[in-house]
């Protein structure tokens, strides 16, 4: 990446503005919000070839649930992953994005949003995550999901879509193909949702906007 893309990266809030104005009303309207082409263009770019650039021995089996009740189940989801920590720029670059919009959520949605966990996702042909939902009632201080997709020229026939579900009692939802740069963020606890199998390789930055539930001294989840 050149001076010009770093510069560009760095200072697009302007942009960024208007982007995250039409996240905060949606969430506030109905709870989830769909941008197409969303992410912005210099970004996008990093981050796809920063997921170009991984190799196998990047990513690790992606398993359910968390802590101690942390395992691996391949009846409900098959994916890998690899977390992203800043070590990169692109990596940089996205943590600060996502910074900016909590930052923006907090002042006009009031969210209490704590910190953000992150990290690409690559499903094989043929993978998939059953129809679950990030974050339990009461029971996790997930409050935001964000998905990105980092899949060019991807087609219907491809497959691969996110089924976001309105409720319980939704069993259509609304399918989404995972094409290259489209947001998809959602209350955690509202909104169950599942990937179904690709044709091809699919790939995507998952992520969480977390509340403080610090207990004692024990922060959680930790800056």
């Amino acid at each position: 990446m050149n001076a010009a893309q770093l510069f560009q990266l760095d200072n697009n809030t302007t942009d960024n503005s208007t982007l995250f104005a039409r996240i905060a009303d949606d969430l506030y309207a109905k709870g989830y919000s769909i941008q197409p082409e969303g992410l912005p263009a210099a970004l996008c770019e990093a981050l796809y070839q920063c997921n170009q650039e991984l190799g196998n021995g990047d990513f690790v089996n992606a398993g359910v649930g968390r802590q101690t009740d942390h395992h691996r189940n391949q009846f409900i989801r098959n994916d890998e992953i690899c977390w992203i920590d800043g070590t990169s720029e692109a990596g940089r670059a996205w943590l600060n994005w996502a910074e900016e919009l909590k930052v923006f959520l907090n002042r006009n949605l009031f969210m209490g949003l704590f910190s953000f966990e992150s990290h690409f996702a690559h499903y094989a042909p043929g993978s998939f995550y059953k129809r679950h939902y990030d974050a339990f009632r009461g029971e996790s201080n997930r409050v935001l999901s964000l998905v990105t997709y980092l899949n060019p020229d991807w087609q219907r026939e491809d497959g691969g879509e996110l089924v976001l579900y309105r409720s319980d009692d939704d069993h259509e939802g609304i399918k989404l193909l995972p094409r290259l740069g489209t947001l998809v963020l959602f209350l955690s606890e509202e909104f169950p949702h599942e990937v179904l199998p690709a044709n091809k390789d699919r790939f995507s930055v998952a992520s969480w906007y977390r509340i403080n539930t610090t207990h004692g001294n024990q922060i959680d989840p930790p800056r």
